[in-house]
């Protein structure tokens, strides 16, 4: 392969970026294992560097996580099931993405955007969320709080906006008082969590029924997927939360109550 200007080219005279999607098409045609595939990216990214063994096992994770590490002269992938039959290129694009974090190496944007477009097609979401059903389980404490009770928060966010039309969820406080994630919304186990630091008599009611009413406009507006994109907080999620009629304090107070930490506090 030789260098001519600014682009590297191979023995046709075809720019690298076409060599990487053949490298791709010739990966699906040669039948490699997830190890092999594993093997040729870690030559691609550290040329210099003897290929270590791979051990690659799909595991029932119940959700789409997939680990890697090092353990002793072995590199371990333990990938969720959900991809044990997805094609050669997606699991190449995962090899780059957990090798390139291994290493601390920029993921290239191809690769990302390659996995996060298959992860976000239809069929694949619709068996994640089965799988999180099947598999997962929520640790919550009761909705009756020692200041605030869940259902009744729940049951006045619905009658204020929703005409009282929403079937109430699953209702619970979080096990510890986080101050980063204030709530949280589970589709797929059609639960609502809110952060036992909101538990508080020194906590306003209406930042909890802020929180609350954040958390069941999910319910309304799941989240959009367009592409490799997905958009947690879509255009007309952010319209109805401004419907409450005290964001603004709310907000400052949500501020206040989590300044404590260096992280910034976050609505699921």
């Amino acid at each position: 392969m030789e260098l001519r200007g600014d682009v590297e080219r191979g023995d046709d005279d075809y720019p690298l970026c076409y060599l990487l999607i053949l490298m791709q098409v010739e990966s699906a045609l040669l039948f490699e294992t997830p190890a092999e595939i594993c093997a040729r990216v870690f030559q691609s990214l550290r040329p210099r560097t003897p290929v270590p063994d791979f051990e690659v096992s799909f595991k029932k994770f119940a959700n789409a996580t997939s680990t890697i590490r090092i353990r002793g002269d072995v590199i371990e992938l333990k990938i969720t099931d959900l991809l044990a039959e997805a094609p050669s290129p997606i699991l190449e694009a995962l090899a780059v993405i957990l090798l390139s974090k291994l290493f601390r190496k920029p993921i290239p944007a191809h690769y990302n955007e390659q996995y996060r477009r298959y992860l976000n097609r239809h069929e694949v979401r619709q068996e994640i969320t089965e799988i999180r059903q099947a598999r997962g389980r929520k640790l919550i404490d009761p909705p009756a709080g020692r200041t605030y009770d869940l259902g009744e928060l729940f049951d006045a966010m619905n009658a204020q906006f929703f005409s009282g039309a929403m079937a109430r969820p699953t209702l619970g406080w979080s096990r510890q008082a986080s101050r980063t994630i204030l709530g949280h919304c589970d589709s797929a186990h059609n639960t609502i969590v809110l952060s036992r630091i909101l538990d508080q008599p020194h906590v306003p009611r209406f930042v909890a029924e802020y929180v609350m009413y954040h958390e069941m406009l999910h319910l309304v507006h799941p989240v959009e997927s367009r592409g490799s994109k997905r958009s947690i907080h879509p255009p007309v999620f952010r319209a109805a939360e401004k419907l409450f009629p005290r964001i603004k304090e709310a907000k400052a107070v949500i501020r206040q109550l989590c300044s404590r930490s260096s992280q910034r506090s976050l609505l699921f």
